[in-house]
């Protein structure tokens, strides 16, 4: 597996998207991206913007779960050098893949090696479960597990200042009290890369907390374990 995992896409754009899906897509004859922004009610906004930040790498190729088929989104997938899935409401993103019966595919196919990039909500998609996602379950969705790709379940826009940071980590021991997997939190900015089996900070700031233990500092190039 090769994802690629960001609390935030970029500096009011998406170049961290950009910089991250260039080595998948340069050299290649007419690549696809398959972009799944399942997490937000108004993709269609933001879908030019997005193809004007890919329009040199490659064409995007929008994954709708409610006017698709199972086999036209497994079809995209399959054609596509690599999966964009972007932030929005973690619940909603999570309910349309469960509903879609897309879930399954998509998990398959990342772990066979279709490369991930992903932000905000799609980032916490990765983990175990969505359960440390701060959306409201606005859609009322009773799925809650995630493609679980990694041990560890994420907290992205975790906050910078004392203050903040101390009420999200108050919360987080409430998940802490019924899960044993471990949480990643990541400040924007941040960049977290699984490669196989192997989870790195790449740059920015993020801590990690095990169950029964105090929260760590993550240093860039760290190599995480459960």
């Amino acid at each position: 597996m090769e994802l690629h995992l960001f609390s935030s896409p970029g500096e009011n754009d998406i170049r961290y998207v950009i910089e991250a899906s260039r080595p998948y897509l340069e050299g290649k004859s007419d690549p696809t991206v398959a972009y799944l922004p399942l997490a937000s009610l108004y993709a269609e906004k933001w879908l030019e913007d997005n193809q004007k930040s890919f329009q040199s790498l490659a064409q995007l190729e929008m994954i709708n779960a409610e006017l698709m088929t199972l086999k036209e989104m497994e079809d995209i997938l399959r054609r596509a050098s690599l999966a964009y899935i972007p932030g929005g409401n973690t619940f909603l993103l999570n309910h349309r893949l469960h509903i879609s019966k897309l879930m399954d595919y998509l998990r398959r196919k990342i772990q066979a090696g279709l490369p991930l990039v992903a932000f905000s909500a799609g980032t916490v998609l990765c983990g175990p479960n969505i359960l440390t996602s701060k959306d409201m379950n606005t859609v009322s969705t009773t799925y809650f597990d995630g493609l679980n790709l990694t041990p560890f379940n994420f907290l992205v826009h975790y906050a910078q200042d004392a203050y903040g940071q101390s009420v999200h980590d108050d919360w987080l021991a409430d998940y802490g009290f019924f899960h044993d997997n471990p949480v990643i939190m990541m400040s924007d900015g941040a960049y977290i890369k699984v490669d196989g089996r192997k989870t790195t900070l790449v740059r920015g700031d993020a801590w990690i907390l095990r169950p029964n233990a105090e929260k760590e500092k993550i240093k860039p190039g760290a190599l995480l374990s459960k």
